[in-house]
């Protein structure tokens, strides 16, 4: 008796939630799966496409991950410095994509990997120096400020970034480039994999791999731990923290424009405004894996990209929901809200003070 009556109404709506939502997830996927909707085929073409997705979710969360690991606070112009890198690398891709006037055949097809080792330089590079100059300008004067204060500087620095993108190369949609290289499919253990995603897959895995190797097996990488886990204490042992803070939105830059780069090659659109949703859901991502690990930003965003090209078919088909795949942001922030309120500190991430 004495435990019911601990038992507030708050914990009973949460309860209550908790039994709703696995009901709905079981009786979604029961009456899809039930009435044969779509076959294995239709199902692995979305599992792939929701990896493909997921790993460019996953190489921006990382940025987020980072810079909440140094400085504990959540860099909102992430998404814009993403969309910067892309737009910026598309006219070096334009430039490469014109043909030949003799040959008739453009150098990013004659040469395609170092015309798209080019691209993904240009894209790196021009977010790298953004997200620099975005810490050096923007938040280290605000370094000892009160949380909310950063933080609403970063909603300012993404209004500035993106309607000074909007200024410099103008509002239309751009199309980007497509290597014939990648036209078609690739067969993978028997399975045809499309060769954009198959690219962008590898490529984001590669990239993660690397950071993985820089942040835990290389000098900088130690500084940046140290930094994360006391910044006065990695001060004395002689560590300088303005420049590990630099390093960290540095390289945080580079893979936002990495992932615009692979963003491209599965979207071949790009415009002023592309950094809100992706960035959005990077963000989510990385409160799913558990913001603050590496790790979990990397299984967060795979984790969600899966979820958001998977569920709405899976859960509302069975239901007679005409065209689920428009309620695909609905599952995004719906799993965001479900995280925050049943596991704020994610998957992998660990509760404040522990």
């Amino acid at each position: 008796m004495r435990r019911i009556r601990r038992v507030s109404l708050v914990d009973v709506i949460l309860w209550g939630i908790r039994i709703g939502v696995v009901v709905f997830v079981a009786l979604g996927t029961y009456f899809t799966l039930s009435a044969g909707l779509l076959t294995g085929e239709n199902w692995r073409d979305l599992l792939i496409f929701g990896i493909a997705q997921g790993s460019v979710y996953a190489l921006i969360a990382l940025g987020y991950t980072l810079v909440y690991g140094v400085l504990l606070m959540i860099n909102f112009a992430h998404g814009d410095v993403f969309m910067f890198g892309a737009m910026t690398a598309f006219f070096t891709a334009d430039a490469l994509a014109a043909p030949d006037p003799n040959t008739g055949i453009s150098p990013l097809n004659a040469n395609p990997l170092f015309g798209m080792a080019l691209v993904l330089a240009t894209a790196m590079l021009s977010a790298m120096i953004v997200a620099v100059v975005l810490e050096r300008l923007a938040y280290r004067p605000l370094r000892r400020a009160p949380r909310l204060v950063p933080l609403i500087t970063a909603i300012g620095a993404s209004l500035f970034i993106s309607n000074s993108v909007r200024g410099l190369y103008g509002e239309r949609v751009l199309a980007y480039p497509q290597l014939e290289i990648l036209q078609g499919t690739i067969d993978l253990f028997g399975i045809p994999v499309l060769k954009t995603q198959a690219v962008v897959i590898v490529g984001a895995a590669l990239t993660m791999v690397l950071l993985y190797w820089f942040v835990e097996r290389t000098r900088t990488g130690r500084a940046m731990r140290a930094v994360s886990e006391n910044k006065d204490t990695a001060a004395l042992m002689g560590i300088d923290v303005d420049r590990t803070i630099t390093i960290t939105f540095a390289v945080g830059g580079m893979l936002a424009g990495a992932a615009g780069v692979l963003y491209a090659i599965v979207f071949p659109q790009v415009h002023w405004f592309m950094g809100f949703l992706p960035g959005i859901k990077a963000f989510t991502a990385a409160v799913l894996g558990g913001i603050g690990s590496i790790i979990g930003a990397m299984l967060g965003g795979v984790s969600l990209g899966i979820l958001e090209s998977v569920a709405p078919n899976l859960l509302l088909l069975g239901f007679g929901v005409p065209s689920p795949n428009q309620l695909r942001d609905v599952v995004a922030f719906s799993v965001l809200v479900l995280v925050l309120i049943f596991r704020p500190y994610g998957l992998l991430g660990r509760p404040e003070g522990k």
